[in-house]
């Protein structure tokens, strides 16, 4: 059934001032009061996860096939895009492996594994994990849905600081200016844009790369042969994806640890055997002279150094599957020590073979394991996407907790593990565009000699910078805001991030025209999609917050609303945690009846990387006890899933239940008595709830509900009863009403009445605005996922209200 109706209220009014509130606003206030009481803090604080040493071991192995693919495969190609009009002299060669090894160092392990590492939210990482946390020390938030109470969360930790700090005076200046908020959201848009550009052209040049390695050998062998055998390749590997991370891992970890051994092996002989003079590499005046004796070119060449530090950005996004500690465990035993070793030794076979320069890498392979090793570097190519194609859908499903992109399906694919899943509708998006641009840089491939890799390898250095640029970003308010450090260790982590990433990112200017473009199309269509519906979003929140009904006028229409109540409970969905949405209203004056009880559900995501069970319902009465009228907010972090809640209406109706139980066993409580949220009754008040035998146990026998504790007596623990015998049986008799009348609702049957929101820009609207909003915004609508289906509401019990406004 689906009622439409057309509203067209400007979401630009402004609140009332105080002054001209009056008394319906203080009646208002007192009929829906925020629920400060409702949102009590456990008595065990949540703890991280600590993982055994032989469970860590396990997942630094893991690691390796899923973090370390791309990382690990750059030496395959790096000294040819380096020296692509091949090598004049010996010591280019000193000068780029020095600048090869202190890229390693100071991006890979000083930055990223040492230091952005630790600035995960809770084993989250990514561009939008960072943009949590700083929406948590700092009202940076674009749509203002949190009240005080989220704060009281266990998961929404922060730390504080004194009101003349330097930290407080850089949260003032972001809050001052609506401008400096949008402006960070985008700037995290574009790190999040960009690292789906690289989890598109990444699979592609990979994958490529192990086909082309065909014509090393085969050089008369076409072309199309090649993109044919990629293609293959491609969709055998997105067809993986769904069996998990844990899996996949298992199966690339070992391909991936035998690729780093291997490489690290042939490079330790090839120093021997060639020239241990390279090691003198590892001193930083010959970058130094490098830059001297090349000019320009050597300048530009810095594109091709580049691609040995390529898939870090993806390292940490990436750590939502995997603990902090197992990624560094694996990057400083294996993947630092291996690739130093790889490039050594190419290094040291090209100080006796210029030539050799566009093959290098499978020329410096020992004729009795060449083939051995094409096979497992070939398998390693195609294992080197894996980073990438995990990072898009954890950062994915970041932002679209944070409302920054449209609703799709999430599956989790671990028990153990809920970071590691896997998002069916982006990755065949993927695997088609990645397809796409295969096929499409037919014409463009050096296949054979270079191991199958693009000239406009370019591609990646714009997609790779610019994320490396945004995180930097991030990680200036994160050191003062979040961390709180010294001025000076901030600037010192600014200038040796910005000295390395700036200097690449001046030469990847200059390759712009010659392939850096594509990354920057991609990733701006994928920034007008989540700034579109981020825009949309927050339009439906505003025009929710400026046209909601107060509850004075609710409460004037009496008990029966002014209509006719009918058996059954109507769960009302809404954006809004306090007041009645205008979609209710015009409900009830359309139809003439309305169901027994009415609950108003709010679900909204916070900042936080997940909301505990037993927190996550907050249950209120709004207006007098016979009107039959709830709240129900339910929380969630943006690493949580309702699909993990199958039973999401079930749990809301323990909430709700139980939130009767406790406000009739509070009616009998003296008005002098005291009383907390939280204490050291807490447990104890839980425990005597859920063991109670009543006629209702059965309905909220659910230990993750977070109402049993939210108001117990802690001045006198010796009170426990709360009252004298007679007014105990008088609250069990009420209790025992209102439960029951709750339970005959119920089985009269469950009403879930949603919005049906359509977004209109107004006939004065701006052409680019028509668009976005009209076009755009409305294909998004029509092609994501509906709320029932994410609520799991059964087709037979929807209600969709329709309603138009114009932005």
């Amino acid at each position: 059934m689906e009622l439409s109706m057309e509203m067209t209220p400007r979401v630009e009014v402004e609140e009332d001032s105080d002054s001209n509130k009056g008394s319906m606003w203080d009646l208002d206030q007192k009929l829906d009061q925020p629920m400060d009481e409702e949102a009590g803090r456990l008595r065990n604080m949540y703890r991280e996860k600590k993982f055994s040493a032989l469970l860590l071991l396990r997942l630094a192995f893991q690691s390796l096939g899923v973090v370390y693919g791309d990382l690990g495969t750059s030496p395959l190609y790096v000294f040819y895009n380096t020296f692509p009009r091949g090598i004049n002299d010996s010591d280019d060669v000193i000068g780029a492996l020095s600048l090869i090894i202190y890229s390693l160092t100071l991006i890979p392990l000083l930055k990223y594994v040492f230091i952005v590492c630790k600035a995960n939210d809770n084993g989250q990482g990514g561009t939008f994990a960072l943009y949590s946390l700083l929406c948590r020390h700092a009202k940076v938030r674009t749509i203002p849905n949190q009240h005080r109470t989220d704060e009281e969360l266990t998961t929404y930790s922060r730390s504080t600081f004194h009101e003349q700090s330097f930290a407080a005076t850089t949260k003032r200046w972001l809050e001052r200016y609506a401008f400096r908020r949008n402006a960070l959201l985008i700037l995290v848009l574009v790190g999040t844009c960009m690292l789906i550009g690289d989890g598109i052209l990444t699979p592609a040049i990979s994958v490529l790369s192990a086909s082309g390695g065909i014509k090393v050998n085969h050089p008369k062998l076409s072309n199309d042969v090649v993109i044919v055998v990629a293609v293959v390749i491609l969709v055998g590997l997105f067809s993986m994806q769904h069996y998990g991370t844990d899996k996949v891992s298992w199966l690339f970890a070992p391909i991936v640890l035998l690729w780093f051994l291997l490489i690290g092996g042939i490079g330790l002989f090839n120093i021997w055997k060639y020239d241990t003079g390279v090691l003198k590499a590892f001193s930083p005046v010959y970058i130094y002279r490098y830059f001297r004796r090349g000019g320009r070119d050597s300048w530009t060449s810095l594109g091709g150094i580049m691609l040995s530090i390529t898939g870090t950005e993806a390292l940490f996004a990436d750590l939502a599957h995997f603990p902090v500690s197992a990624v560094q465990i694996a990057f400083t035993a294996v993947v630092f020590p291996c690739l130093l070793l790889a490039y050594s030794g190419q290094a040291a076979y090209l100080m006796q073979n210029k030539e050799h320069v566009v093959d290098a890498f499978y020329r410096s392979i020992p004729d009795r394991i060449y083939w051995p090793m094409f096979i497992v570097a070939t398998a390693a190519a195609v294992v080197a996407s894996q980073a990438t194609i995990t990072a898009t859908f954890s950062i994915i499903k970041q932002a679209l907790a944070l409302g920054c992109f449209p609703r799709v399906k999430v599956v989790h694919t671990s028990k153990k593990f809920l970071g590691q899943i896997y998002i069916p509708d982006i990755n065949w998006i993927l695997m088609i565009l990645c397809i796409c641009v295969t096929a499409g840089f037919k014409n463009q491939i050096q296949i054979g000699n270079a191991y199958g890799k693009f000239v406009e390898e370019n591609d990646l250095w714009t997609a790779v910078v610019i994320v490396m640029l945004v995180t930097t970003l991030l990680m200036i308010l994160i050191m003062l805001l979040v961390w709180r450090c010294h001025w000076i260790l901030v600037l010192l982590f600014t200038g040796l991030s910005l000295v390395v990433e700036c200097t690449y990112f001046s030469a990847v200017l200059f390759k712009i025209d010659q392939g850096g473009w594509v990354p920057l199309v991609i990733a701006a269509a994928f920034l007008v999609i989540m700034y579109v519906w981020h825009y949309g979003t927050l339009k439906r929140y505003e025009f929710e917050m400026h046209s909601k009904v107060s509850m004075a006028w609710i409460v004037g229409l009496g008990p029966s609303l002014g209509l006719v109540r009918v058996p059954g409970i109507g769960l009302v969905y809404t954006e809004l945690a306090r007041g009645v949405p205008r979609i209710f209203s015009h409900f009830i004056t359309n139809l003439p009846a309305i169901h027994s009880v009415v609950v108003f559900v709010c679900v909204k995501y916070l900042p936080v990387y997940t909301v505990p069970e037993e927190e996550r319902f907050l249950v209120k009465r709004i207006g007098p006890k016979n009107f039959h009228m709830f709240r129900c907010v339910a929380r969630y972090g943006y690493k949580d899933l309702h699909k993990k809640d199958e039973d999401f209406e079930k749990k809301l109706f323990d909430s709700l239940f139980l939130f009767v139980r406790l406000e009739t066993m509070m009616e009998g409580c003296s008005d002098s008595d005291e009383y907390s949220l939280y204490g050291p009754q807490t447990e104890r008040s839980r425990e005597a709830l859920l063991n109670d035998n009543g006629n209702t146990a059965s309905s909220f026998a659910d230990p993750t509900i977070s109402f049993v504790d939210s108001i117990v007596q802690i001045r006198s623990p010796s009170h426990a009863n709360f009252t004298s015998k007679s007014s105990d049986r008088t609250s069990s008799q009420a209790e025992v009403d209102q439960t029951e009348f709750l339970n005959n609702c119920r089985d009269a049957g469950v009403v879930h009445i949603m919005g049906n929101t359509v977004v209109r820009a107004r006939r004065d609207s701006t052409f680019y605005k028509k668009i976005a909003v009209d076009y755009i915004y409305a294909f998004l609508r029509k092609i994501c996922r509906e709320n029932s289906v994410i609520f799991n509401v059964p087709h037979e019990s929807l209600l969709n209200v329709g309603q138009i406004f114009y932005v």
